[in-house]
Formats: structure tokens, sequence, C-alpha cells
């Protein structure tokens, strides 16, 4: 069977990613960077065709098929080193005639940044698939919601009309941001095969790279897995390109965050304008048989709390002494633990029951968004009724004198802002302000909820941005 346990919590296990970071699946892209190069070695004349020819598609698989517990053990009991323990291993599995070239003319870590890079490539296939259902997803909740008023809020507080829809936009729209940002990240992450010091000493000072003409031995190499060489690399890569696909990363978890943190407030009891799915057989409290937690909304900010912290590692890779030293070897492998968080929050986006995933079995209750939109009464037209009677030509501070005046009055007299606002205008004879706002405004100070601005057209046009995306 194998151990195919990804990096982080053994409770956190996305099947999608045991491919690519499953334990025993590690040194798998090591074998393809190896054999890449064998293979390059005999393009240009330097392993004899005889032997080449030995490396056979079973071969090949033999030595795909090397498990991380075999390099282990043979680094542990033998080695010491975990490359060599790999190459002991892939020489036992070869031809005599190939064997003395397994390695040439390699540096550890022109097999190891080189595979990491194809296995982040690769993990991001993963991230790319399940972020653009999502975002489907999201899209369908959007359009649906797009004009259904909502109480939007500031500090915790009423503050303007919304719509669900806009809501759902805003977050839709940092989804749509960071996926296409994540994606240009993964398509500028690089390999290199220029030996221990980064300065292709062996490729030059051994004849490799006279023999490759314009296309250099590490350009070739690359290009059978899919990669570019970075522009310059010590005896490691670079570490900008993988800190900028783990930080888009990072951003795209915590746009789910979000949704999380905002979720789980707007599932409160005293708000309870949206709500967690709660299946068969589902429990809320061991004890308390009323609860419904909101358990999916909390499991997603929660888990952008740990990628916060798992991206301090990736900042604690950044710098490196001579060239490169093993500090940041045992950091790095935990830098996949930042993808296997994001796939897990998209798994819980994700996970069906009824033929449905979550994201489209959030209920949103019509009655309680109504409730909560008028327990203010107009008093969250303020802003308006400010601003129309400074455009109404109101000469004093018509902030001032719908915050200090107009609103005790409405409290204290259990009267409408717009009534409120009235009667302050005539304690100063200026009743003829109110006369000059036209009969339109009126009519909309009148019914607070025609007061969304432009929140369904800026819904409608983010969710049409997504589908331009999805599109293309």
């Amino acid at each position: 069977m194998g151990n195919h346990s990804l990096p982080g919590n053994p409770r956190y296990q996305p099947k999608d990613l045991q491919s690519v970071f499953g334990y025993d699946n590690l040194f798998r892209a090591v074998a393809e960077v190896e054999i890449a190069t064998m293979k390059t070695l005999a393009d240009i004349g330097i392993i004899p065709k005889a032997n080449i020819a030995s490396l056979t598609p079973a071969v090949e698989q033999e030595l795909l098929a090397i498990t991380t517990t075999e390099v282990d053990d043979v680094e542990r009991t033998v080695t010491k080193h975990d490359i060599r323990a790999w190459v002991r291993i892939a020489q036992s599995k070869v031809d005599p005639g190939l064997r003395r070239w397994i390695h040439v003319p390699l540096t550890s870590y022109d097999a190891l940044d080189t595979a990491r890079a194809l296995q982040f490539v690769r993990g991001h296939e993963v991230v790319r698939r399940l972020t653009d259902n999502v975002v489907r997803h999201f899209v369908e909740q959007v359009n649906l919601f797009a004009v259904q008023p909502q109480i939007g809020r500031t500090h915790g507080q009423h503050a303007l009309p919304i719509t669900v829809g806009f809501w759902f936009a805003t977050i839709l729209s940092r989804i749509l941001a960071n996926i296409q940002s994540a994606n240009s990240a993964a398509e500028k992450l690089v390999g290199k095969i220029s030996g221990a010091v980064g300065v292709y000493n062996a490729q030059v000072g051994l004849g490799i790279a006279a023999r490759c003409g314009d296309k250099t031995f590490e350009a070739r190499v690359l290009e059978k897995l899919g990669l570019k060489p970075a522009p310059i690399s010590t005896q490691i890569l670079s570490p900008e390109p993988l800190a900028d696909y783990l930080f888009a990363c990072v951003k795209l978890s915590a746009a789910f965050g979000q949704l999380g943190r905002d979720g789980r407030h707007l599932m409160r009891t005293e708000i309870a304008e949206l709500g967690e799915p709660f299946e068969k057989g589902q429990v809320g409290s061991s004890t308390m048989a009323h609860k419904r937690n909101p358990i999916n909304f909390e499991n997603l900010e929660a888990t952008w709390i740990k990628n916060q912290i798992e991206f301090g590692k990736v900042l604690a890779t950044m710098i490196s002494e001579h060239q490169r030293d093993l500090v940041g070897s045992p950091i790095a492998r935990d830098l996949p633990v930042i993808v296997v968080n994001l796939v897990n929050q998209l798994n819980i986006l994700l996970r069906e029951a009824d033929g449905k995933p979550f994201i489209s079995r959030i209920a949103v209750d019509e009655a309680s968004l109504k409730r909560n939109f008028e327990a203010q009464g107009d008093a969250i037209l303020a802003e308006p009724i400010y601003i129309a009677l400074q455009m109404a030509g109101y000469e004093g501070d018509a902030h001032e004198l719908v915050n200090h005046v107009a609103m005790p009055h409405s409290r204290q007299g259990g009267v409408s802002l717009l009534e409120a606002t009235q009667w302050a205008l005539a304690q100063e004879s200026a009743d003829q302000v109110w006369r000059k706002i036209p009969p339109e405004t009126i009519n909309m100070l009148g019914k607070p909820e025609t007061y969304t601005g432009a929140a369904a057209v800026k819904a409608r046009e983010i969710a049409g941005r997504a589908e331009t995306y999805l599109k293309a």
C-alpha cells in the first residue's frame, strides 16, 4: 500500500494531492529529473546508444516507483544523504552499462529543487480544477441573490443597504483575483540544472555544454519536464518563484477565510441570515440538542489561520548562507502544507449532499434578512437624507443636523428619521429646503430597500468576469 500521508495534520489529508505530495511519492519527481537528464545526455551523444537503450519504459517505471520509505532506509543506514541513497537504489534497478550515468552531471538540488517545482505545478492543477468549480457555484449564488436586499455592515453595525448577491460577489472577486494570481505564479515556477554552485562547472569544463548548440543542456533537460530554467541560480533555486506561488495560495486561502468569518457571524442566532445545511445524523453539540453550529464556516476561517502561520516557514527559507546551507531543507519539506490546507478549504466548499455542494446548500433566510433590515427603520437612510439636504441648498452642516438633531428626536419621539428631519428643519425655519428635494428622491427615502445603489449591477459584473475567466 505504501505511505501516502501528506505533510501536516493526519486529520486533513485530501486524496487529490496524494499522488503529488504523498510521502512515498515524493521521489517520483526526482526520478523524472534524473531520467530526463540521462535522455538528454544520450541526445547529445554522451551516453552510448547501447546503454540508453536499456532505459526501457519498464525500467523507467521501476525508477519512478522508488519510494521515500526506501530512500529513508538507505539514507539512515548507509549514505546519510537522501539523493545518494536514491542513486544507490536506482543503480540497483538498471543495466550495468547505465548505472554509471545516473546523476551525471547533477548536484542534489538540481534534482530536488526541480522536482519540487514539478510537484507544485502538479499540485496547482488540483488547486485550479477545484477553485474553478467553486467559482462556478459562486457565480450561481451571486446571480440568484443579486437583488435580495440585505443590511450592509461596518464595524459590526448596521450601515447601508446592499444585496446578498453583492456580498457573495465581494468574496468571489477576491477568489477570482487570487486564483488568477496563483495560475500566473504557477506558470513561473522554474527548475535548475546548473550544478553544485550554479555556474555549470561540469557542463562547461567537461565539454557537455559544447555539444548542446544554441540550446543549453539545462534548457534541454527542463524542456522534457515542461519547465523553464531560472535566470540564475546557486546550488539552489532563488526562493521568489515558489514564495510568490505560495503567497498566492495563502491569499486565496484568505478569501475562503473571509467567507468563513462572514458566514459564521451571519449565522449567529440573533442575526440568522444564513444557515449551514444540517445533514441527517448531524449533531451540533454533545449535550445541547438544539445547537446548529457553523462548523464549515469555522473550519474555513481556522484553515486560513493555519496558513498564515505556515507562510512564516516560507519567509524563513528566503535566505541561505554561502549560496546554500542545510537550514532551509527541513523547513521546505513543510511548504506543501499550504496547498494541502487550501485544498481542504476547497473540499469543504465542494462537499456534496443530495447532489449539491456545500456552497450551493447555504440557506439564505429572507425573513431574517427582512427583520434585520427593518430593525432601525429608516435610520439607515441617514446618508441619503443629509446629502439630499445639502444638494437641495441647506446652508448649514446637514450631517450635523441629521446626526445631532434629527436622530435623537427620532429615537426619543418614536418617529421616523424623515419626520424627525422635517421637524429639525422647521426649528431653523428651513422648511423650504425639504420642498426642493426632487419627488423621486423623496419616494426613494420612503423605501429603504430601494437604496441599494449599484449592488446588483456590481454583483452581476463580478459574476460576468468570473464566467469570462471560466470560459478562457
